[in-house]
């Protein structure tokens, strides 16, 4: 089945692969951006059918736009969210705009008479806050009340609490479900990268000065576009979260992996590890370590096995995915070698 859809952040990472993935199985495109002024950068690195995509100026905050937008769509799939480079000064930076954006996305689409909302989500509302746990599925819910919740944690939790609350009281025959992804790895479309490749870049640069001992799950780009793409029709599926997430893989491992793929070119990436004691010293003065030093020797294995049973999900290696997140970092000049 292909027919009008519109997926909101077209300028963002996940949102740009499930454009060209949709493009390429025959549906029509709305996308959202903040400013009309970058469609033609944005369009010149999806680099598809420009016939099939049309872009509309909206906002998270703000109405306006909105009913414009999706207007004839038959489905949504909502992945505009705020993700900072840095730690924001108040957690409601966050918080509101995700919350509002998915209340906003959704209240539309139903007024529209959108058959469905997918929603892209987080791990980051499944696995944080639960003391002494170390393997998660879609049953378990982040505590945002912890102190291992920090903004964006409470962001993605709220705003998903939020839209599941609003569908249950409001949404009539609109049906919704969630994509909950890990670290969002992978190849690039621009220079203009998401905060997710954040980690890798620093490793290749030389930023990073050792390795804290920080583990995270990790997934492919393609894969989470792919299992949106597969959820906009899916049948029964209503209510319904997909965790999508690799295995979960140390800092020090990721850095194995790009010296081992990259030779020369990853003789930056440090291999001494950052004592955990230490970091938490930095954490009083750097308010991104801050944002992490609850992270510090957790493990979270966010379980994908309900993607793979019932939809047939099967991620590539992380290794790839890290591979060719630095390949393309190198190839755009993000970072050199």
């Amino acid at each position: 089945m292909a027919g009008k859809v519109l997926v909101t952040g077209g300028s963002g990472y996940i949102a740009g692969f499930i454009i060209r993935q949709l493009i390429a199985e025959g549906w029509d495109v709305n996308t959202t951006i903040r400013n009309l002024s970058r469609e033609g950068e944005v369009r010149g690195w999806l680099g598809t059918d420009n016939t099939k995509l049309r872009f509309f100026a909206a906002d998270l905050m703000s109405d306006d736009g909105w009913a414009d937008a999706v207007a004839g769509c038959s489905h949504v799939a909502h992945v505009a969210s705020p993700l900072p480079t840095s730690a924001p000064k108040s957690d409601d930076e966050l918080i509101v705009p995700a919350r509002e954006g998915a209340l906003r996305a959704l209240r539309f689409a139903r007024d529209a008479g959108v058959k469905r909302v997918v929603l892209t989500s987080s791990v980051a509302a499944i696995s944080y806050g639960q003391k002494g746990k170390t393997r998660f599925t879609e049953a378990d819910w982040t505590d945002v009340n912890s102190p291992d919740a920090y903004a964006y944690v409470k962001s993605k939790t709220i705003a998903e609490r939020a839209a599941r609350d609003w569908i249950a009281r409001e949404g009539g025959g609109l049906e919704f479900c969630t994509v909950n992804p890990s670290l969002v790895l992978g190849p690039l479309l621009a220079a203009d990268f998401s905060t997710s490749l954040e980690a890798i870049k620093k490793l290749m640069d030389g930023s990073i000065p050792g390795l804290p001992r920080l583990g995270f799950g990790i997934v492919d780009v393609r894969d989470v576009a792919a299992m949106h793409v597969q959820l906009l029709t899916e049948a029964g599926v209503d209510g319904e979260r997909f965790i999508a997430s690799g295995p979960s893989l140390w800092m020090e491992e990721v850095a194995a992996i790009l010296r081992s793929g990259l030779g020369a070119d990853a003789r930056r990436v440090p291999t001494r590890r950052l004592p955990t004691w230490l970091m938490r010293i930095l954490a009083n003065f750097d308010p991104t370590i801050r944002q992490v030093k609850g992270e510090l020797g957790n493990v979270r294995e966010n379980d994908a096995s309900h993607a793979r049973e019932r939809l047939g999900w099967v991620p590539r290696p992380a290794e790839e995915s890290i591979l060719d997140t630095a390949r393309d970092l190198i190839r755009l000049g993000v970072v050199k070698p």
